[in-house]
């Protein structure tokens, strides 16, 4: 693809993949908007943007609500009169015990993590097809293939962010809007320093470069799904045992990180008294 002049809406931009991957189709020539709701940061991006897309903005908002995604992408194609590429990389981290999560929280993950992607898209292909075509790249996790411990809500609003992307590569079939799927491993992002709880994996994460290698390739070889690091003997080696030995997974899992017995106990205890998950 020739990016330059093509307009290319960021979700989550403010930091991580998202800020990298914004610099990186501002460098090609693209008319960035990074959109997150940190304004500061979105500044920061832009004003590097601008450097080589003097048209780049940003939007400053929370694409948890269905209001704000939909306006951010009318507000879009109304500026510029259309819309090239959408890349859905908005979402927030949960690592946490079960027994300490609400269901507002598990509500609010969905919202940030799934649900913003599906209404952006939904506000974006009438747009798409009005032009003739255009690209959706959605960035998911590896947590969406194999769940770690205390991550059930973040790896299932990963796991529906796949499945939507699935089924919509085959929704658009022949419509041109070409649709893909970017899947990362650990990745050296800021998330890690925002966890509810500590995290026991201390192995190594990637760069957020990878993850821009990937959407660029994604985008240019017209591919579905990219995991990344492609050759991540970890990666691997977790997804083989999802398929040929899960209960041999779900067992490394779990005495990866256990759940603390005193955590159990007083789980019990407040059940006992009638509260609810999250409730203390």
């Amino acid at each position: 693809m020739d990016y330059r002049g093509k307009i290319a809406l960021i979700t989550g931009a403010s930091s991580g993949i998202g800020y990298v991957t914004a610099l990186a189709f501002a460098r090609r020539g693209s008319i960035v908007i990074g959109v997150a709701r940190r304004e500061e940061n979105l500044k920061k991006l832009i004003d590097e943007c601008r450097q080589h897309s003097p048209a780049s903005w940003y939007i400053a908002g929370d694409l948890g609500e269905q209001a704000v995604a939909e306006k951010v992408v009318g507000d879009v194609v109304a500026r510029h009169g259309r819309l090239d590429v959408l890349v859905n990389n908005a979402a927030i981290s949960k690592h946490k015990q079960i027994y300490h999560t609400s269901a507002e929280e598990a509500d609010h993950v969905m919202r940030v993590n799934f649900m913003s992607c599906v209404w952006t898209t939904f506000a974006a292909i009438p747009h798409l097809l009005r032009l003739g075509g255009g690209t959706i790249v959605n960035i998911s996790s590896f947590a969406s293939k194999v769940s770690p411990p205390r991550e059930s809500l973040y790896a299932a609003s990963k796991a529906a962010m796949n499945s939507f992307t699935e089924g919509l590569w085959l929704d658009l079939k022949g419509s041109n809007i070409h649709v893909a799927l970017v899947i990362p491993g650990a990745i050296d992002t800021e998330i890690w320093l925002k966890e509810d709880e500590p995290v026991a994996y201390n192995g190594k994460k990637h760069p957020p470069t990878i993850v821009t290698d990937a959407i660029f390739d994604a985008i240019d070889k017209r591919i579905f799904e990219v995991t990344v690091p492609k050759r991540d003997p970890q990666l691997i080696l977790a997804r083989l045992l999802r398929l040929f030995a899960p209960s041999v997974l779900r067992a490394g899992m779990h005495r990866f990180e256990p759940v603390p017995a005193d955590v159990l106990e007083h789980a019990r205890e407040r059940a006992a008294q009638g509260k609810k998950l999250g409730e203390r």
